[in-house]
């Protein structure tokens, strides 16, 4: 498509986009919901698959904000520790798996001159140890994360993000975040819906792509 052609800067979500999290996030957070199935603050049930793949790309606070609307914050906080370490864990003992293609594809847009940048709606501890894992910081020239934005949404923390690099841009993710960030800050999009998006969810995309090695076709 002709319309990337000017393109020089590359923004990437990271979960549901270069990275296959439901082989960490699932465990995680089942985890940590027998915990509140134990403190009594929720029935006791088996969570799906799809409705676990619908939190995937919230950042931590809205994410738990939204689940379980009222929950005492100091349940919540433990929470959302449960979770984190629990993900941290299955990186160290690595069972992070990325998406068949990420490096290479990463690599191919680095080689070819274009400016990538890591945009998540991470924590920093979550970004660190990925980074540890992967190598991620060969590939891209800022590890740009939510909580170091105090976990804005990420239309809000891209726009600042955006001041570091050239025009043209493009933002490449799984869910209506990344779409809504792309869009609200008049650059390019393209989803990726190989990812957790829900039917229809992407269909504002300037372009979608079912395997991260079909950027190649246009950048």
């Amino acid at each position: 498509m002709d319309i990337f052609k000017n393109v020089k800067t590359v923004f990437f979500d990271y979960d549901g986009t270069i990275h296959n999290s439901m082989y960490i996030y699932k465990p995680a957070l089942k985890k940590a919901y027998n915990y509140l199935i134990q403190e009594g603050v929720v029935e006791d049930r088996d969570l799906k698959d799809e409705e676990i793949k619908y939190w995937l790309g919230f950042n931590s606070i809205e994410m738990w904000k939204r689940f379980i609307p009222g929950l005492p914050e100091d349940i919540k906080t433990k929470a959302r520790e449960i979770v984190g370490d629990e993900m941290k864990k299955s990186v160290k003992e690595q069972r992070a798996v990325l998406y068949e293609g990420a490096l290479e594809t990463l690599s191919y847009l680095k080689k070819r001159g274009y400016h990538l940048v890591f945009v998540s709606n991470c924590g920093q501890y979550y970004k660190d140890i990925h980074n540890e894992a992967f190598g991620l910081d060969k590939y891209f020239e800022e590890l740009a994360y939510a909580e170091e934005y105090k976990f804005v949404p990420k239309y809000e923390y891209l726009k600042e993000v955006m001041k570091k690099y050239p025009k043209d841009m493009v933002m490449v993710g799984d869910r209506y975040h990344d779409i809504k960030a792309g869009k609200n800050n008049n650059i390019y999009t393209i989803g990726c819906d190989y990812g957790f998006a829900t039917e229809g969810e992407l269909k504002e995309a300037d372009l979608i792509i079912w395997d991260i090695r079909e950027i190649k076709k246009y950048l």
